[in-house]
């Protein structure tokens, strides 16, 4: 017999010790981190701290309304016993749900874009969730978006219930009871400034209201994606992930919000990986916006300010995109060729017509023949949405050749919508790939689409190459002439 102890594991632990053990690992949930950015934010007079969410069990901020909404919702009765999680999320929420759901037996369906990283699919179906990936490139009305799709999976489902995070009040408050207090607590009270990216709006409009009502002169700054609605886009596709909205949701209070500053894919990318390497924080695309937008709010602020910016996740759902140099330098962020590159081929371009000449998906056929002879080119692609295009949004394509051909058949084709006989999107390459590579693809197609920035920024033809290799080839015989 052991006596007044008990045996734990092997090891003697005397009954007046207290066990520090998580009931479940919806305990563990909260008391993240705050971390000075020493590398990054170190050359600016104004100290800049981080909100680390990763700590979180399911890795990122969502953990937080994903609890609160579901217990909110048993509490109500809108949830059973059995009963169907539904809900459209870019991943991170639907970690939070799936872990909550993992504990108290509930199924899952989530609903996701296809912009999102593999890696998020798969972790969702590890907690053993259902995945549905639906188009990016459509309206938040439209049947085939993850909104619509969600709510007809609903309506399908016996049992079901969708926590809804762009409208269920429980998101904001969530923030308000939890991430608001320990921000105020780990900063005694001196905080001056909050940074968050705008997504469903509950992290920021609920760590606003507990923050002001503490100091109401705390600004609460909202980082954006450009094109987003919050910085006054129009929800047009953008690269990063998790982030910013196409509509406005009733989570998200704007007379909280002091200032909103758009952040481009391409700087929140860069800034993403510069978290990793040079802090040692490996952290989301959304992470690197945030950060972007609290260098710029700390570069204008006081030395007796302090920035808090919240990191809401980790980078190990984006290894395939943002840390992979292929995918980035696939979408013209990086630069991989030593030599020539795309971007010499744009430079010798004529400047007699745009750098991108497309035709939309409603055009005529008799349209988009006028279009191409307009500007002399033989292919365009088909895209829906105005310059700056965004690349999700190239539906297709046409070429003169191919059109002809179909006509010359059948000239009720003038009149038809281009999107009726589009043929499939040109290859893409980014534009500081090589043009090695790009010649490679040119066996196989008769055009390419560059992309500069994650955005479609030209379209180079076989021609085009080949008027840049011979230019570039007379040029080097010149100099090695000259030189001899």
């Amino acid at each position: 017999m052991v006596g007044p102890e008990q045996l734990l594991g092997g090891d003697l632990v005397s009954e007046d010790q207290q066990m520090q053990i998580a009931d479940s690992v919806l305990d563990l949930v909260g008391n993240t981190p705050l971390v000075r950015l020493n590398q990054i934010a170190g050359h600016l007079d104004c100290p800049v701290v981080a909100k680390v969410e990763f700590f979180n069990p399911g890795g990122s901020v969502k953990d937080r309304p994903a609890i609160a909404m579901i217990d909110a919702a048993e509490r109500e009765g809108l949830l059973k016993p059995g009963g169907t999680i539904v809900e459209p999320t870019s991943g991170n929420t639907g970690v939070g749900l799936a872990i909550v759901a993992a504990q108290r037996g509930y199924k899952c369906i989530f609903v996701m874009t296809d912009k999102v990283s593999p890696e998020k699919v798969q972790l969702l179906r590890a907690y053993g969730a259902e995945v549905v990936v639906c188009p990016v490139a459509v309206p938040p009305e439209d049947p085939a978006s993850y909104y619509s799709v969600a709510e007809r999976l609903v309506a399908e489902t016996p049992g079901a219930f969708r926590p809804n995070q762009y409208s269920n009040p429980v998101n904001p408050q969530s923030h308000v009871e939890t991430t608001g207090p320990e921000l105020w607590e780990q900063t005694a009270g001196r905080i001056t400034h909050f940074v968050a990216g705008a997504g469903t709006g509950g992290t920021l409009s609920g760590v606003a209201e507990y923050l002001k009502s503490k100091n109401p002169d705390i600004k609460i700054i909202a980082a954006d994606p450009e094109g987003s609605v919050y910085s006054g886009g129009s929800g047009r596709p953008y690269l990063v992930e998790g982030v910013g909205e196409d509509f406005w949701p009733s989570t998200y209070n704007p007379d909280l919000i002091d200032e909103v500053i758009p952040v481009s894919d391409h700087d929140s990318f860069m800034m993403a990986r510069k978290l990793a390497t040079a802090e040692g924080l490996l952290v989301g695309g959304s992470c690197g916006t945030a950060a972007v937008a609290a260098l710029k709010v700390a570069a204008a602020a006081a030395p007796t300010d302090l920035v808090v910016v919240l990191l809401p996740d980790s980078g190990r759902g984006y290894l395939s995109k943002v840390f992979d140099d292929g995918w980035m330098s696939s979408y013209g962020f990086l630069r991989d060729c030593a030599g020539r590159c795309m971007a010499d081929v744009l430079g010798r371009k004529s400047d007699r017509i745009p750098n991108l000449v497309y035709v939309r998906p409603e055009q005529t056929v008799r349209e988009a023949i006028r279009t191409m002879r307009s500007y002399g080119v033989s292919q365009l692609p088909v895209a829906k949405g105005d310059m700056p295009l965004a690349a999700a949004e190239v539906m297709g394509s046409v070429s003169e050749l191919r059109l002809m051909e179909r006509v010359l058949d059948n000239a009720e084709l003038f009149e038809q919508s281009v999107e009726s006989i589009m043929s499939p999107p040109l290859p893409t390459i980014g534009a500081y790939q090589s043009v090695d590579m790009a010649v490679e693809m040119l066996e196989h197609a008769t055009a390419v689409l560059v992309l500069d920035g994650g955005r479609p920024h030209a379209v180079v033809s076989s021609s085009d190459v080949l008027r840049f290799l011979s230019e570039n080839a007379l040029e080097v015989g010149e100099s090695a002439g000259t030189t001899s």
